[in-house]
């Protein structure tokens, strides 16, 4: 079974890879197509300047940057907060955010009570 090629609004990776960014906004959700239009600020434009110039090992603060056709197949570590995750981009990330794909938070997992607990909540756990 061949797989199905991925498009975005209709168009194919390689066709949105050729449109600019303005033309690009057309295809693009309200707000991300505002963010494209009144420009990126320094951090954005200096990731983006990295990606076309396939550098390696691209470390970011911008959360919030778009993620672009041009964008596909780079591989980014993105700031949680404590460290820098790796984010591998696709094409069914384009139109959100790298913030989306880096989570700030670890999920909480609760075990038995600790050192000095209560003698109560201590046969909580046990009954």
């Amino acid at each position: 079974m061949a797989k199905k090629e991925f498009t975005y609004r209709g168009k194919t990776i390689d066709e949105l890879k050729t449109l600019s960014q303005k033309e690009f906004a057309q295809y693009a959700t309200s707000a991300t197509r505002r963010k494209i239009l009144r420009g990126f600020n320094d951090r954005e434009r200096k990731l983006l300047k990295d990606i076309k110039n396939n550098k390696k090992n691209i470390e970011t603060h911008a959360r919030d940057m778009v993620i672009l056709p041009e964008m596909i197949g780079s591989t980014i570590k993105v700031y949680n907060g404590k460290t820098f995750e790796l984010v591998m981009i696709e094409p069914e990330m384009i139109n959100h955010v790298l913030g989306e794909f880096c989570l700030t938070r670890k999920r909480v997992s609760h075990n038995a009570p600790g050192i000095g607990a209560t003698q109560s909540s201590a046969q909580k756990q046990k009954g």
